[in-house]
């Protein structure tokens, strides 16, 4: 579903990305994973097609800045970026337009009763909490039903209800053959819902592994992600599996 080959992206002498390489089957939960500024943001960003870089992505063998594969793709940014002058329903709708969906009203009804919206359909954007703006927010990145949806630290300022509703839906879209891929530094906030993690670090992807495997090895995910990020420089930072 999704190639990454070869992704280098520099801010003037710093290295956001380090040629970084990988692939994500359909119907797969990937988490990336990383201290803050390991490059998880700048990778989400490359991937989406917002930033210039070096290298190559495809996203159903389309190459990823292409019309016809911003139609597959769904992100959900860390910080939600609401119109103050659109209500709740207005965003949706516009949102409806912009993908040319039909018949989405039902399905809009259902998101917004499972992140208990429903009530807040009539206010402005710059009238809601930052949590109901980060639901509003999953809900924008929802409504399109993404063959492929990338999520940056989504869990950030959500209630406990709304974190229960997000990985339910990350788990029926896991069962419907998308594909995810989940950007966080929060361990505990992805736990049993991945098949495979990334864990980067100064720019480079140092673990590639899938559950089975890690799960073989007898480590948490937890001890994985500590001895890597923890490990000296330079030591070997290669784990795959």
């Amino acid at each position: 579903m999704l190639y990454v080959s070869h992704v280098t992206k520099k801010y003037g002498k710093t290295v956001a990305c380090n040629d970084v390489s990988f692939h994500l089957d359909s119907g797969s939960v990937t988490t990336l994973l990383g201290p803050n500024g390991a490059g998880k943001s700048t990778l989400m960003k490359a991937i989406i097609g917002f930033l210039r870089y070096s290298g190559d992505i495809t996203v159903a063998g389309i190459p990823n800045k292409t019309t016809q594969a911003r139609q597959i793709l769904g992100y959900i940014p860390e910080l939600p970026s609401l119109y103050p002058n659109l209500t709740v329903s207005e965003h949706m709708e516009f949102l409806a337009r912009a993908y040319r969906l039909e018949n989405y009203k039902p399905w809009m009804e259902e998101l917004f009763e499972r992140f208990e919206l429903t009530d807040k359909q009539k206010k402005f954007g710059d009238e809601l909490s930052k949590g109901m703006q980060q639901k509003l927010n999953i809900c924008l990145g929802l409504l399109p039903r993404p063959r492929m949806l990338l999520l940056d630290e989504p869990m950030i300022g959500l209630d406990p209800h709304a974190i229960k509703q997000l990985k339910e839906l990350m788990g029926e879209m896991r069962r419907e053959g998308r594909t995810i891929l989940v950007s966080t530094h929060i361990i505990d906030s992805v736990d049993m819902l991945w098949d495979r993690t990334l864990i980067m670090q100064n720019g480079v992807v140092r673990a590639d592994v899938t559950k089975s495997a890690l799960d073989e090895s007898g480590k948490t995910l937890e001890q994985l992600f500590f001895e890597i990020t923890e490990q000296k420089q330079d030591a070997d930072p290669a784990t795959e599996a």
